[in-house]
């Protein structure tokens, strides 16, 4: 492989990831490898451990070109503290240096880097160096702008906000480290609009490109089959949390109805939906389900709810749904209005009321149903696939490497057919 070489910083990498970002940075890293570049992606088992209280998993095998270098300092939590408390990777840095300078990267790609070695992560290496927003980390503590674990944040308190959560406050956070560290960065890029925009209403005092979230081209076609049950259903996917919102769905398949809610994930807060639905026959909780039986719970959905109660960053399982020429019904909020506008493929709500009627339309009008679904199939090949957005994500290196100067990456991205 003669094309470039980058290396992707993270806290958390699949198998060991909570959300959609590690997939995110999963599916992007494969996406470049497949286009002939190499990536090494650095990230940190002591988070994962540390936050799961669980198993360690085993990883996937990983496509010739992708390296993955898995971190383990033996200090456990002590690791991941000190970082979190002073905001620099102070157990692992000196290891993180030697193998940025070994790689001699074209590019350094830092990621979700809270508990890998926060912002003193961003003076290291020489080669160019964008920063991917998968959360609002930059203008948040608590990464998700859900002030007191309770409501949408619409100023800082964050201190109090902090103790809220029970996670100690950040000491960095006090002493502009994460100012001081911003020039060493090239590009910052949010993954949606919405999501830059937030960034500026907080705060943050650099400009952004917006790149959103893809699925591979490996699985590029809706699935065939039957349907996974012969009665009609609505699909929710997602971590159970609290701020995904489902407590505000369950409440509607309560009593006799012509569909039923299938529930795929699970969280910390399972229990308590299944405590809400205890009774009710029209929910149904898959557990976990992978992803090649999960396209044809998608396929044959009426629709998929998105009920998200927080700002999000972007939304993959709205992607997910598109793919499968499947509409969406999704809270009015954050960049989940932008992503249904763009597709012209579900319909919005603000209110429970809203919700309702939303669902009764798409189930009573099949018609419409397959409008809204092929509608979106037609924009997520126009946006929101591999082949679409990777080449967008080199010319945001390629306009970055230009300001610079940086001939050599100039050079070998040059020499890449169709790069």
């Amino acid at each position: 492989m003669s094309g470039l070489r980058f290396c992707f910083l993270t806290t958390f990498y699949p198998p060991y990831n909570f959300g959609g970002d590690g997939i995110g940075i999963q599916r992007l890293a494969r996406g470049l490898v497949g286009a002939g570049h190499r990536v090494t992606v650095v990230h940190d088992v002591d988070a994962y451990t540390t936050l799961s209280h669980g198993a360690v998993p085993s990883p996937a095998a990983e496509p010739p070109g992708l390296e993955v270098v898995s971190l383990r300092s033996g200090l456990g939590s002590l690791s991941c503290l000190l970082t979190q408390q002073l905001g620099r990777p102070v157990v692992n840095g000196r290891k993180i240096a030697s193998l940025l300078q070994a790689g001699d990267y074209h590019v350094i790609n830092f990621h979700n880097v809270s508990l890998l070695g926060g912002p003193g992560l961003f003076q290291l290496g020489k080669a160019l160096k964008l920063y991917m927003a998968h959360e609002h980390w930059l203008v948040c503590p608590t990464h998700v702008l859900w002030r007191h674990g309770r409501e949408l944040c619409t100023g800082r308190q964050c201190l109090r906000c902090q103790l809220a959560y029970h996670r100690p406050p950040q000491l960095w956070r006090w002493t502009g480290l994460l100012e001081r560290q911003l020039h060493h960065v090239d590009v910052f890029i949010a993954m949606s609009e919405f999501s830059r925009a937030k960034h500026r209403e907080f705060g943050f005092p650099r400009e952004m490109e917006v790149l959103p979230y893809f699925l591979p081209d490996a699985v590029d076609s809706p699935v065939e089959g039957p349907p996974p049950q012969p009665r009609p259903y609505f699909l929710f996917v997602g971590r159970l949390e609290r701020i995904k919102g489902l407590q505000d769905v369950i409440p509607l398949f309560a009593g006799a109805g012509d569909a039923d809610l299938l529930i795929a994930g699970d969280g910390e807060f399972g229990a308590e939906l299944r405590a809400q639905a205890a009774g009710l026959d029209r929910v149904r909780f898959l557990g976990r389900v992978a992803s090649d039986q999960l396209a044809r719970y998608y396929r044959h959905a009426v629709a998929l709810i998105m009920p998200s109660l927080c700002f999000e960053t972007f939304g993959i399982t709205l992607l997910e749904a598109f793919r499968q020429a499947t509409p969406v019904i999704a809270r009015r909020l954050g960049p989940l209005p932008e992503i249904v506008a763009t597709a012209g493929a579900g319909e919005l709500f603000a209110t429970r009321e809203e919700l309702g009627a939303a669902l009764d339309r798409l189930l009573a009008d099949p018609g419409r149903r397959a409008a809204l679904g092929g509608a979106g199939r037609r924009a997520f090949e126009a946006h929101w696939c591999e082949r679409v957005v990777v080449p967008r994500y080199l010319d945001i290196i390629r306009g970055a490497a230009e300001r610079k100067g940086d001939t050599r990456l100039l050079e070998t991205l040059s020499a890449r057919p169709g790069s």
